[in-house]
């Protein structure tokens, strides 16, 4: 499973080569018919572009807030253009009710429906600048980068600012929801959500206590074998909703490991993904796995892709396998 967020580079499109040099050195020339040298392109548009945002950017009374960070930001008092620069976050703002005011998204959305209706401004890892600045927002919400923080610097540079979240668990999900709500002013909204979400985490919690857990595998990938970890979301969701992993001791996220650790295990049932590529057809017929009595005996539970995203909607995910786990 690939992680979110490394790097992100952008390339500006409104500068045309001409294919001819002065000096030795690359003439290109703007939008607007200039004659420029191409050492001094990216940062004149880079000047241009933090101009045209400062200009074209709403002015707002602000209120002064600290996101997950630990980063001080400045916020409009009620944001009214929002870009979610995450599905996570993208869930967690329409789940606040702030759906009407979100003017873009990133690719890979899809809860809730609604959102899908919304301009996307690319993919997780290199978010189109350009597109973000052509939307005006007044606010930009993202996660907690994974290596460095270029986007983010890039926002800060054309005077937009940019709140992150890093939620990480069930209650990492609680935290952001008070946060977002916090950045966008939707605080009263917020609590209520989190007390609603959590009644349901604990109505979960209530009826799978006492009952014998399932010991399931979660097989993420078959070639390497790839599973969960002790510190991954997933552990967490399989262990509240009444199951257990037999990974959960694995201090790395993602572990990698062999199939003699996996027979060594002997797992109850498999985990799998509903509509994914790793199905117990396809592990059949893949050396060593025959051997294990849960492939043989065809047990396994199955989740959907609302397990993956660390928002409102991976409660439901959760309902979902307690169900199975004890119908």
């Amino acid at each position: 499973m690939k992680g979110f967020g490394r790097v992100t580079f952008w390339r500006a499109t409104s500068i045309r080569t001409l294919g001819r040099t002065r000096g030795g050195r690359e003439l290109r020339r703007d939008s607007a018919g200039a004659n420029i040298e191409a050492g001094d392109g990216m940062k004149r548009l880079l000047s241009l572009l933090s101009l045209t945002a400062i200009l074209a950017g709403p002015c707002f009374a602000g209120r002064t807030v600290t996101d997950e960070m630990g980063r001080t930001v400045v916020v409009p008092d009620h944001p009214h253009r929002v870009i979610c620069l995450m599905p996570n976050v993208t869930d967690t703002v329409f789940a606040l009710g702030g759906g009407d005011d979100v003017v873009g998204i990133s690719d890979y959305t899809i809860y809730p429906a609604a959102a899908l209706t919304k301009p996307s401004v690319g993919d997780l890892i290199k978010p189109s600048i350009e597109t973000i600045l052509s939307l005006h927002p007044d606010l930009v919400i993202g996660t907690q980068p994974m290596g460095p923080m270029e986007v983010t610097d890039q926002l800060e540079r054309t005077g937009i600012p940019i709140f992150l979240v890093s939620p990480h668990g069930i209650a990492g999900i609680f935290h952001s929801v008070e946060s977002i709500g916090m950045a966008l002013n939707r605080t009263p909204q917020a609590e209520a959500l989190i007390h609603r979400l959590q009644q349901r985490v604990d109505a979960v919690r209530t009826r799978t206590k006492g009952q014998p857990a399932p010991r399931v595998f979660m097989p993420i990938w078959y070639d390497p074998i790839t599973t969960i970890g002790k510190n991954a979301f997933i552990t967490e969701i399989i262990d509240t909703a009444g199951g257990r992993s037999v990974t959960d001791d694995l201090s790395t996220e993602w572990p990698q490991i062999s199939m003699e650790v996996v027979l060594e295990r002997a797992p109850d049932a498999l985990l799998l993904v509903r509509g994914g590529k790793t199905t117990l057809k396809v592990l059949e017929d893949r050396p060593g796995w025959r051997s294990l009595t849960a492939i043989r005996a065809r047990r396994a539970y199955y989740v959907d892709d609302r397990i993956n995203f660390p928002s409102p909607v991976a409660i439901d995910a959760l309902e979902d396998l307690a169900k199975q786990f004890h119908p």
